[in-house]
């Protein structure tokens, strides 16, 4: 069965090196999911092949000719290059902290090869939503992005606060009018707002929530907590600890 030739886009969300001036890149294709492509040549000091490893930096979005074949775990890019060229997430360390944090949950979540388009765009325009964002709206969208990413695994929280529901058990996914019997939940301000971050529809709006930066940085262990118990073998981030100090 010959591979066949696809358009697409790809967001990187890894890339390791492999033998004197090639690697192998991990994408999240808008076409078939993630997948794994090696590619040649391109960390050689030749002229070919100057400048174009800095295409498979995690974050990248990209415009790709791809060949294809579903019984292959490794797959070739015949044609590459920038979809969207950023003005600030590969050099401002904040906005790259923010980056590599939502990367590091895309990955962590994205355990099958499968296409989902619609959260591509959604990852996609998180992304460039950052890359041009400032004050609250890119503090508050580590938040953002960890929350609704979770709609497109079957898990987002139902948003039923109200004074009586004040409980937010992290186990179940839902609010709560009494304290769950075990430890994984939170309330008060965190159930709260919590509960206003659930209700923004575009990451703009970030900018009406006004959280102290400890508050946020406890809300994101929150979260990740919420992560590790409902994805299988989730683990911990080693994103989490680099982007607490760069939001302080």
């Amino acid at each position: 069965m010959p591979d066949k030739l696809h358009k697409t886009k790809g967001i990187v969300l890894r890339t390791v090196k492999y033998g004197e001036t090639s690697v192998i890149v991990t994408i999240f294709t808008e076409l078939f999911g993630v997948q794994s492509y090696l590619v040649n040549g391109v960390r050689a000091s030749t002229k070919k092949g100057a400048g174009k490893a800095s295409l498979f930096q995690p974050t990248a979005i990209l415009d790709m000719i791809v060949y294809h074949n579903e019984l292959k775990h490794l797959n070739r890019i015949k044609e590459f290059k920038w979809a969207n060229i950023y003005q600030y997430i590969l050099s401002d360390v904040r906005k790259n902290a923010v980056a590599l944090f939502m990367v590091e949950l895309l990955t962590k979540c994205l355990k099958q090869p499968e296409s989902n388009p619609d959260l591509f765009h959604f990852a996609e325009d998180c992304f460039l939503q950052l890359d041009k964002c400032k004050g609250s709206v890119m503090a508050n969208l580590p938040l953002f992005f960890a929350l609704h990413l979770t709609h497109f695994f079957g898990f987002r929280f139902t948003d039923e606060y109200d004074e009586l529901t004040t409980f937010l058990d992290l186990a179940e996914g839902s609010f709560v009018r009494e304290q769950p019997h075990h430890p994984h939940f939170i309330e008060g301000k965190q159930a709260f707002f919590t509960s206003q971050l659930l209700k923004v529809q575009q990451p703009d709006e970030l900018e009406e929530i006004k959280l102290h930066h400890d508050f946020r940085r406890n809300l994101l262990f929150v979260y990740e907590t919420y992560y590790a118990l409902h994805i299988p073998d989730f683990g911990t981030m080693k994103t989490l600890p680099v982007l607490r100090e760069v939001l302080s």
